[in-house]
């Protein structure tokens, strides 16, 4: 078996040295063979095992597991935001309809029920290919996954010829990864550019960004002129059929009206769909309410500017007394975004509280301060303990009040100086709320 891990290699193993974007695989080949590799593959050097000497371990990895790569079909998802909730409605629907289907993403691996958690969103070469085996061997009829822009970038999914692609948006994250928007765009551009020749692309029309994305085969879903257009007018519609739908906010009329084109495009009727939507739940942490008295505690995993705002703007349309919103930003990541978060935040909300959010090796006071350097507004304070700040938010709640917790989600951790430690805001919040 072909593994890239040093540390995962038993007795018979093939290792392969691939090169990351924080370690060689090279470093490590000596700590393979220790572990029992009879066999590696790299890139240059001498070793005591029979060795296999290529120009390039990735392209090499690539084309082996282009060549084993399981008969299953498969949808990937790719865009800032929404990618996790539109993975999620077409895993429900799909399942529905008796199409069975896993998915592969922020939440985790999942094949009928959840069966683990994932490092990544999309996870590495090897990781993905026996994700995808398994899924097969369950009797899986099709994959559903998020694409992120840092894999695409990577090449995690080059062996890989997608079915489906999906399109859900482009707004500021990962600079400190892509350095520019152009070069973010070209990293999602990639998942179209795996697509089979019969492969079709299902675009976000609103975003301008998809005209960059353009294949083949296509079509476009949004409120303006598209092939699935979607109009509100009390109630939910894409091309005049009407749908009802458990989930709120309006950008989620984008992630289940991306579901609804694919079904279609699928060969699904009207009638059959609109029973698929009706029964499809928002996953963990996606605008998840927990009623609290005459108020509502929203827990939601937004974390970039387009995010923000759209979360704030959806708790508006629910017409609160107050919206108190709970923010901060993860550290070693993004800096250009955190003021700009911090200036939707404080123009939107009634009141913030600036708090941690995965500072890893940053000082939190550093991350808060440059959240605020955009701030133009007194209303707010800072409290850098996340739990106390959740408990603060709730202590504010008066009547017909939101309170929005942003930024983990479904996370169950924080990251603290580079150590992961168990902290839930879900459970901060049912803790507080409950307790007698």
């Amino acid at each position: 078996m072909i593994k890239d891990n040093s540390k995962d290699i038993q007795d018979g193993d093939t290792y392969i040295a691939l090169k990351g974007q924080y370690f060689d695989g090279h470093d490590f080949v000596n700590e393979a063979i220790e572990n029992g590799a009879n066999r590696v593959i790299v890139e240059h050097g001498e070793y005591d095992v029979e060795t296999v000497i290529v120009d390039d371990t990735r392209e090499y990895l690539i084309n082996y597991l282009k060549a084993i790569v399981p008969d299953i079909k498969i949808i990937g998802v790719t865009g800032t935001n929404g990618k996790t909730t539109t993975c999620f409605l077409i895993y429900q629907m799909l399942n529905e309809l008796g199409c069975k289907c896993s998915y592969i993403g922020t939440l985790g691996f999942y094949v009928d029920d959840k069966v683990c958690d994932l490092k990544n969103t999309t996870p590495g070469l090897l990781e993905l290919y026996h994700l995808l085996d398994y899924s097969e061997k369950q009797d899986c009829k099709y994959v559903v996954m998020e694409a992120s822009s840092q894999a695409l970038e990577q090449r995690r999914c080059d062996f890989i010829n997608f079915d489906y692609a999906i399109f859900t948006n482009l707004t500021q994250d990962h600079l400190d990864y892509h350095k520019t928007m152009e070069a973010y765009l070209a990293c999602k551009r990639h998942l179209f550019d795996l697509l089979k020749d019969d492969g079709i692309s299902i675009l976000n029309v609103d975003d301008i960004s998809y005209l960059k994305l353009l294949t083949k085969n296509y079509v476009t879903y949004g409120k303006q002129n598209s092939n699935y257009k979607i109009k509100l007018d009390n109630y939910f519609y894409v091309n005049d059929k009407r749908y009802e739908m458990q989930l709120v906010g309006n950008y989620n009329l984008y992630n289940m009206t991306a579901a609804i084109s694919l079904l279609y495009e699928m060969g699904y009727d009207y009638e059959l769909i609109y029973k698929a939507v009706k029964k499809c739940k928002a996953p963990s942490g996606r605008m998840e309410v927990i009623p609290y008295n005459d108020n509502k505690i929203i827990i939601d995993y937004a974390h970039t500017p387009d995010a923000v705002e759209k979360i704030i703007e959806a708790s508006s349309d629910l017409k609160p007394n107050r919206i108190i919103t709970i923010i901060g930003c993860g550290g070693d990541r993004d800096k250009a975004k955190r003021p700009i978060m911090g200036n939707i935040a404080t123009n939107k909300s009634d009141y913030v509280i600036f708090t941690s959010d995965n500072p890893r090796s940053e000082p939190i006071d550093q991350i808060i301060n440059d959240m605020i350097a955009g701030v133009d507004k007194l209303n707010y304070e800072i409290e850098s303990n996340r739990e106390f700040a959740i408990k603060k938010g709730i202590q504010l709640l008066d009547k017909n009040d939101i309170l929005l917790v942003l930024g983990k989600g479904h996370e169950k951790y924080q990251i603290i100086n580079n150590e992961r430690t168990f902290f839930d805001d879900k459970k901060v919040v049912e803790e507080k709320i409950y307790r007698r």
